[in-house]
């Protein structure tokens, strides 16, 4: 890997799900549950993805790591492709990216002990013996804020926020480059949140891992990334660095999604600006611009014409007609 290449680059990456009705089970439509995304990760840096329910932000994720199969699209990892290769083929890129997923009790075999689930990756690739493996585990726990003495426990006996440590533990046993965290502290506590979010931080400065950080909390997403991209019903309608979405967001859609952050101060009032109707349906997206059926702003040509993403000033691109 070359000093300038990414860590991931994803091209008009694409994930539509058939819609299958009648006895015969025929495809009668489709879910376009991502629809054309793109963006990049530079090593050490941490990208945001952010959105309400339902825009595609997990399925992007999951399509990034091919945990489910992209329709169409390009995604490379260190500069080489990944999307057409077979199992055996991507068993080195499996060590290269991790995921951390959103619900810590759900994403852990409650058979396993802990110290199987954070060594179940190394065992599986062959990277140490077992006398060797037990002492690696034990290292990763004692990294994470965890005692080795806990390692024969089994999920059920840790906290949320413990078992999420575990997760992590488990996502970094492979040394790996990129981890993408889907909603990785949405289950837990605030406070706890805090101690998960700072463990991401210092293991990124330590690793010069790159996140791909997947959540609905601005307050958080603010905290931890360096660059922010906003999507909406498939598609990314802005992307800037953090400053400048928090400061300068151009797209309707942004706007809305910063006056709902709650401000820590009472003096400050923040006006509202909500949305009207629900989100459309991924099956039968709105033509032109997905989001003017609740935009406030938009105009005849919104309603036919879709937005290409475009930079309106440098690093900060907008889909938007009317920026």
């Amino acid at each position: 890997m070359t000093a300038n290449t990414p860590v991931l680059e994803v091209t008009d990456l694409k994930k539509h799900f058939p819609v299958k009705k009648g006895l015969l089970r025929r495809t009668v439509g489709q879910v376009y549950a991502v629809d054309g995304v793109s963006f990049t990760i530079s090593e050490g840096e941490t990208l945001g993805l952010v959105g309400e329910s339902g825009c595609g932000k997990t399925t992007a994720g999951r399509a990034v790591l091919r945990l489910i199969e992209p329709t169409s699209g390009s995604v490379k990892v260190e500069g080489r492709e990944i999307t057409g290769l077979s199992k055996m083929e991507m068993r080195p890129y499996r060590r290269e990216m991790q995921i951390v997923f959103q619900d810590p009790f759900s994403s852990l075999n409650p058979r396993m002990t802990a110290g199987d689930i954070v060594g179940e990756p190394l065992q599986v690739h062959g990277v140490t013996g077992r006398k060797d493996r037990r002492e690696q585990v034990a290292a990763l726990f004692e990294r994470v804020g965890l005692r080795p003495a806990q390692m024969a426990n089994y999920p059920h006996q840790f906290s949320g926020g413990q078992r999420q440590r575990i997760g992590i533990a488990r996502a970094l046993a492979l040394g790996p480059k990129l981890i993408v965290g889907d909603e990785p502290v949405s289950a837990l506590d605030v406070s706890i949140q805090a101690q998960v979010i700072n463990l991401l931080q210092d293991l990124q400065r330590e690793r010069r891992l790159s996140y791909l950080f997947i959540s609905h909390n601005l307050a958080v997403v603010e905290h931890i990334s360096h660059r922010i991209a906003v999507m909406y019903l498939g598609r990314i309608v802005e992307h800037a660095d953090t400053r400048s979405i928090f400061t300068r967001g151009q797209h309707p859609y942004t706007e809305a999604l910063l006056s709902a952050v709650p401000v820590p101060d009472p003096a400050v009032k923040r006006k509202k600006r909500v949305l009207q109707g629900d989100v459309p349906s991924p099956v039968n997206p709105p033509a032109g611009c997905h989001f003017h059926t609740r935009c406030p702003y938009a105009v005849a040509r919104c309603k036919v014409e879709t937005p290409l993403l475009r930079e309106i000033a440098p690093g900060h691109h907008v889909s938007c007609h009317l920026r």
